[in-house]
């Protein structure tokens, strides 16, 4: 379970070792943080019967209430917990932060405490949303910030720099690990949060750090969603992917309210490999086999409803009482997963999204500029096409042909204009100011050095077993190298003095600007089929084509 597994367990010793009814007090990020580890169900189990936000201005007393706050240490959030103990609603508090808590706000708390009614303060280092065992997220407001150069917005800048410092510091500290630490050279921002890293880890906090060391020590590797501009321009087809790519996953959850004669039990559903098993079992299963894995489950429920339906004695109504709450539950399960795949079949066939996936997929697996740019007019010519399809193919066009036939990018940039849209046809020439060939990295299209196109070349002969899935994220090629000692000193330097040899037991992966389902997807397959290395992903939100889109948007009115 790893990350989720650590988040449960500070969560279970928070509750469990506090006996009596509670009231849990949260922040706008811990309600997030808590979500999607533990359910509502299980917190009514642990004796917690109310959940408040911290700023909430109810004046009702409940002495007969413990109060368990877990929040994250703020200066807004201190203030809160001192006007609460300033006049106390609760017969105690049990004060819980998610990360480093200041020594100054320590004298705050103790200053505010004039009832005597705190019990204890205690750091858990929950910091950080736990989406899956090894992929987790920061939902970082102002997203956009990551592409923008420091000066551009010096205070939003610094905010979404300590947010994800913040991050960073408590996946190592719930882990008891501390990293020798890399970054991506031509990457301001993730140069910058990598040093602010080793700084927090090897001189602030050291002795917080002071952990066991290993023969190998772990690896923190800070990267630039900009160095792969691709995979989250790419439709997906995938289970977890294609929800967040065509409906949208906010801490495991999904919104189904626009949708038409949704049941009130099922306009907002979760999505979570700890909640639900055959979810689990099918996050990355690919769209065709999930058709086929989906009418298995509704099978099997229709034949345990049959067989609930056959009551005759006393015995067996006493057996359906029993059974009825996981009656139910299945019920819902089945539910979840049929209304789902409704939804996505539709909006497949309505955006026509399996020929245009083809042309993606194409374009960023395969080279031939002239079969490309006719492959990409057409679609743009096709009335059924969507705006965001359009700039998409458009895009991913520009990315792969910017260098080699720039007068046809602007050909295509110039069709863009003549259909009405959301989007400007400019956001293609922000992308590649932002992610264009000269500001990246890595190999992306595997091109640029030998071994990479002799590899490309073997895949091309080996053939591909799904065209709508035929696509690597680069951070595939990025863990292989780190694995196989060939990751670049010169592109991924290390911070100060601490170097690293042999092969790392634990990889850490944090995406400055975002990662995707599809990467998460690729770091579950390497976990699965290596031996004794284990990659963890994390970054400061997790981007669809929609968002990434929003993000340039943002970068382009500074521009």
């Amino acid at each position: 379970m790893v990350l989720v597994g650590a988040v449960r367990d500070y969560l279970n010793r928070m509750l469990t070792d506090i006996p009596g009814m509670k009231v849990l007090i949260l922040d706008a990020q811990t309600v997030g943080i808590i979500s999607v580890a533990m359910s509502q169900s299980e917190l009514l189990q642990k004796e917690v019967f109310l959940v408040e936000k911290v700023d909430a201005q109810s004046k009702d007393a409940m002495g007969h209430l413990k109060a368990v706050t877990f929040l994250r240490p703020t200066a807004e959030n201190i203030q809160h917990l001192k006007r609460h103990l300033t006049n106390p609603k609760f017969g105690e508090y049990h004060l819980f932060f998610s990360n480093i808590l200041k020594k100054a706000y320590i004298q705050i708390l103790a200053d505010s405490d004039e009832h005597d009614l705190v019990q204890q303060v205690q750091e858990f280092f929950a910091d950080y949303f736990a989406i899956d065992p090894f992929h987790f997220t920061l939902n970082l407001s102002g997203n956009h910030l990551c592409m923008l150069p420091t000066v551009a917005d010096s205070h939003n800048s610094q905010q979404a720099c300590d947010r994800m410092l913040d991050g960073i510091a408590a996946v190592f500290l719930s882990l008891k690990k501390r990293p020798v630490i890399r970054y991506q050279r031509s990457s301001e921002i993730a140069q910058r949060l990598a040093q602010d890293s080793a700084k927090l880890m090897y001189e602030q906090e050291s002795g917080l750090f002071d952990f066991r060391r290993t023969e190998v020590a772990p690896l923190l590797l800070v990267i630039d969603r900009r160095d792969d501009p691709v995979t989250p321009l790419l439709n997906q087809w995938t289970y977890q992917a294609m929800v967040h790519e065509l409906l949208g996953i906010q801490d495991n959850r999904v919104d189904l309210t626009r949708l038409p004669k949704v049941p009130k039990d099922l306009q907002e559903v979760v999505l979570s490999s700890h909640q639900d098993a055959f979810f689990k079992s099918n996050m990355f299963e690919n769209f065709g086999d999930l058709g086929a894995n989906i009418k298995k489950l509704v099978d099997e429920f229709q034949q345990k409803a049959q067989s609930n339906q056959n009551i005759q004695s006393l015995e067996d109504m006493v057996k359906f009482v029993e059974n009825y709450p996981e009656y139910r539950k299945q019920h819902g399960n089945v539910s979840k997963h049929v209304t789902m795949m409704t939804e996505l079949s539709r909006i497949v066939d309505e955006r026509q999204l399996m020929a245009i996936s083809q042309i993606e997929q194409e374009l960023a697996c395969t080279a031939g500029q002239a079969a490309a740019f006719e492959a990409v007019w057409t679609q743009l010519n096709n009335e059924k096409t969507s705006d965001i399809d359009r700039l998409r193919i458009v895009m991913l066009y520009a990315l792969r042909y910017e260098r080699e036939s720039p007068q046809t990018v602007e050909q295509l940039i110039t069709h863009l204009r003549s259909w009405p849209s959301k989007y400007k046809p400019g956001l293609v020439h922000t992308l590649l100011r932002q992610a264009g060939f000269d500001k990246r990295t890595g190999d992306l299209y595997g091109n640029r050095d030998l071994f990479n196109k002799a590899r490309n070349m073997a895949r091309g002969l080996k053939g591909v077993e799904n065209v709508y899935t035929q696509h690597q994220p680069l951070l595939a090629q990025t863990i292989e190298s780190i694995m196989r000692g060939r990751l670049r000193d010169i592109d991924y330097p290390f911070v100060g003095n601490h170097f690293q040899q042999g092969r790392p037991q634990d990889v850490v992966v944090f995406i400055v600007g975002g990662t995707t389902y599809e990467e998460a997807r690729t770091v579950h397959l390497l976990n699965a089929t290596q031996t004794g290395t284990r990659v963890i992903l994390g970054g400061s939100v997790v981007q669809n084509s929609s968002s990434f889109l929003n993000d340039l948007e943002e970068v382009q009115r500074f521009q």
